[in-house]
């Protein structure tokens, strides 16, 4: 397993153009120029969303990830495969030992990675 250690960085939404330390959505950002795709979990989206629920959950994962990046060093991890298949790093993102993807399922804003993607307004309306 490779590991890099982050001691600061500066995390806002991304914008057009550029992008070079900035989060996409909730499990995918760009840091120094490399997009990362958060390995563990998936997130709903926030630009081609399936349904408005999708859309308004996507927001709010986008909105606490890059709170989660901003909160202190934090390490990148490689578990299995190093790119996906859009050129995107994988890594697992873990601050004290335990994976910030993680506590994004936690807290309900993601679901663990199972290797495709899931239905989230199917799952969005299952739990209403």
């Amino acid at each position: 397993m490779d590991l890099i250690t982050l001691s600061a960085a500066a995390f806002a939404l991304c914008a057009s153009g550029p992008r070079i330390t900035c989060v996409v959505d909730g499990d995918t950002f760009w840091l120094n120029g490399e997009k990362i795709r958060i390995a563990d979990i998936n997130a709903p989206e926030t630009h081609q969303g399936g349904c408005p629920a999708e859309l308004r959950l996507g927001e709010r994962a986008t909105r606490r990830l890059i709170g989660l990046l901003n909160a202190g060093p934090f390490t990148l991890a490689v578990h299995g495969r190093q790119i996906d298949r859009y050129g995107r790093a994988l890594r697992v993102v873990e601050r004290d030992g335990y994976s910030i993807g993680a506590q994004l399922v936690d807290e309900g804003l993601a679901e663990p990675w199972r290797g495709r993607r899931s239905d989230w307004c199917t799952l969005l309306a299952a739990r209403d």
